[in-house]
C-alpha cells in the first residue's frame, strides 16, 4: 500500500493551497475572508441532502449559519501553521435527512490535503475537532484511499486509554501511541453514547440547543489541542502534514456561526 503526505499530493488537488502556509500574527477573520472570496466549498452531491453553497453557508449580518442540509465543507483557500482558532457557536435545532433523528453532528477540519472529497465523496485528508453532542472535541484521523489504493496519510501521536467498551479516550499522561487513522474520544465521553438527537452526558460541556459554545483549536507544529467552553478536552502530537487550509463542516444540522477566526499564538501556547 502506498502512503503520500502533503508534498506529494497538493498539486493533485484543486481546492487546496499548493502557496507556503501562511503564518499567522495577526487576526484572520474566516468570516470576512468569505466575503471576499477567500474560501472555496465542496458539496456530496450525491448524498440524501444537497445544494448549492451558496444555499448551505448563508452569511447575514456578520453570523454564518450552516443549513446542515448538505455533506461537505467550506474550505480556506490558503494554508495556515500556528495559530489559535476560535469557534462561537450554537445549534437551532434543525436536523436533516438521514441524521434528522441523530445526534447532531458537525467538525472542524485542521492540515487539509489532498483532493476534495477523497473520503466517500464527502470529506478530505486531515485531523478532524469534532462537533457532535456527546462528542465535542473527539480527534478524528482522516486518511482517506484512492481509487488507486494510494492512502492520503495524516497521523498524530496520542496519549490515551481504553474504555469500557474498547474505545480510544485521551488520558493526559498516558504513553504516546501513533495513530494513522480513527477516533480519540476526548477525556469523559459518556461510554454509554448513542447516536440520538439530544444527546447529553453527565460530563458533556455543550452548552444546550440555542445557547451558545466556544471551541478552540490550538495547532503548534504538530501539536492540537481541543478547548471546549473554556476546558481542555483533547490533545494530540507530532501531526503529519502540520500545516494546512482549514474547514468547517456541513453534517446534516443546522448551525449559526458567529465568531470563526485566527489568532496568532501566544507566549506560553
Amino acid at each position: 500500500m502506498k502512503y503520500i503526505l502533503l508534498s506529494a499530493i497538493l498539486a493533485t488537488a484543486a481546492t487546496l493551497s499548493a502557496a507556503e502556509p501562511v503564518k499567522v500574527t495577526e487576526k484572520i477573520d474566516i468570516l470576512e475572508l468569505m466575503k471576499k472570496g477567500g474560501v472555496d466549498y465542496h458539496i456530496n452531491d450525491k448524498m440524501e441532502v444537497t445544494g448549492k453553497p451558496e444555499e448551505i453557508f448563508v452569511l447575514k449580518d456578520g453570523q454564518l449559519t450552516i443549513t446542515g442540509k448538505a455533506y461537505g465543507y467550506m474550505i480556506t483557500k490558503a494554508a495556515y501553521e500556528n495559530y489559535r482558532l476560535v469557534t462561537e457557536f450554537k445549534w437551532t435545532g434543525k436536523t436533516w435527512g438521514k441524521r434528522a433523528e441523530k445526534a447532531r453532528d458537525s467538525g472542524i477540519l485542521v492540515h487539509c490535503h489532498g483532493p476534495a472529497g477523497a473520503l466517500g465523496g464527502t470529506w478530505c485528508a486531515s485531523i478532524e475537532a469534532q462537533i457532535i453532542e456527546g462528542g465535542m472535541g473527539d480527534f478524528l484521523v482522516l486518511s482517506p484511499k484512492l481509487p488507486d489504493g494510494t492512502v492520503v496519510q495524516c497521523q498524530m501521536e496520542s496519549e490515551f486509554e481504553l474504555d469500557r467498551d474498547g474505545e480510544k479516550r485521551w488520558k493526559k499522561g498516558a504513553p504516546r501511541q501513533l495513530l494513522k487513522g480513527g477516533r480519540i474520544n476526548w477525556e469523559k465521553r459518556d461510554e454509554d453514547w448513542k447516536d440520538v438527537v439530544d444527546f447529553k452526558g453527565k460530563d458533556d460541556p455543550d452548552a444546550p440547543v440555542g445557547e451558545w459554545n466556544k471551541m478552540e483549536v490550538i495547532c503548534k507544529n504538530g501539536t492540537i489541542r481541543i478547548l471546549f467552553n473554556g476546558r481542555m478536552v483533547n490533545e494530540g502530537f507530532a501531526a503529519q502534514p502540520s500545516s494546512g487550509p482549514i474547514a468547517i463542516q456541513t453534517e446534516g444540522a443546522e448551525m449559526v456561526v458567529r465568531k470563526y477566526e485566527l489568532l496568532p499564538l501566544t507566549d506560553g501556547e
